[in-house]
């Protein structure tokens, strides 16, 4: 009897053996939960940085240490959990709101009013911009793919499965979602298209990208980061109708009220998910049909 075989990082997305995976495949409710993850971010990080005014110093510091701690349960499971895995993609949402805000937007007047002893202390904002705070988390996420080329890991989500892929997957996620609000942002704020057109722009793009999944023109790999980017400003307008006030267009539900409805929905997907994923086979019975069509 030999010994069992061990898979690396090199040859896991390569080998016919089924293996246990680790984060979930791409499909309509995936973008579907995805939206609503960020959605839920934006109004939370400003629910916190804003509504309770602890600022985005002490908010980025609390919420990229949430991501911390929910990351490290999502690394040390031994397989895909629909409630692990969605906590980290609300964590990096929540923490990236705020990352965005301190980079690009400056603050310091507003929060540090009570003097440097106020709740909020720290500095409030590094006052660089949308334009070059983009430029700096687009460069940033090009490092982090150029290390995972490098490291001849798949960049298919289904099939990372190994530690070193985890924490590249994570690593892109949570600057793509930092830069996704930048470009909400900018496209709110800064551009003149307003919520509306800015959501229209986005809405509009990501039908684009479904439409070249269907031809074989650019790689859907690269089509996924894409989309990946572009869903977390489309979920910031859409937390901006839900809390601003009717006569600009919102529900006026405020940050707090947004926050509780948007969780509910949230954990009602993933509750949704969880269930979908205790009907479907097991990788032990996977790996018993992988073995009597070898045996055949």
């Amino acid at each position: 009897m030999g010994k069992p075989e061990v898979l690396t990082d090199l040859d896991v997305a390569s080998t016919s053996t089924p293996v246990i995976k680790k984060l979930p495949e791409a499909t309509l409710a995936f973008w579907i939960m995805k939206i609503a993850a960020t959605t839920l971010g934006e109004t939370a990080g400003d629910l916190f940085a804003q509504t309770l005014k602890l600022g985005y110093f002490l908010t980025t510091i609390a919420l990229f240490l949430i991501f911390v701690v929910t990351l490290v349960v999502q690394l040390r499971s031994r397989r895909y959990n629909p409630f692990f895995y969605w906590t980290v993609i609300l964590s990096t949402s929540m923490a990236g709101t705020t990352m965005s805000d301190f980079m690009n937007r400056d603050a310091s007047a507003k929060y540090l009013s009570g003097g440097a002893a106020s709740l909020g202390w720290g500095p409030q904002g590094l006052g660089l911009g949308y334009p070059v705070g983009a430029a700096i988390l687009i460069s940033i996420l090009l490092v982090i793919f150029l290390a995972w080329k490098v490291s001849g890991m798949t960049f298919q989500i289904r099939d990372i499965v190994t530690f070193r892929g985890e924490a590249l997957f994570w690593s892109a996620i949570l600057v793509s979602n930092t830069l996704g609000t930048s470009m909400g942002d900018f496209l709110s704020d800064s551009s003149g298209l307003g919520y509306a057109g800015g959501a229209l722009l986005v809405t509009g793009v990501l039908a684009a990208l479904v439409a070249l999944m269907k031809a074989p023109v650019v790689p859907n790999v690269l089509l996924f980061w894409i989309a990946f980017v572009l869903t977390r400003p489309l979920g910031a307008t859409a937390g901006d109708f839900l809390t601003k006030p009717v006569a600009k267009g919102g529900l006026d539900l405020g940050t707090a009220g947004s926050s509780a409805v948007l969780l509910a929905v949230l954990f009602g997907l993933m509750a949704y998910a969880h269930a979908q994923e205790r009907r479907a086979p097991g990788p032990r019975s996977a790996e018993r049909e992988h073995i009597t069509q070898q045996a055949e």
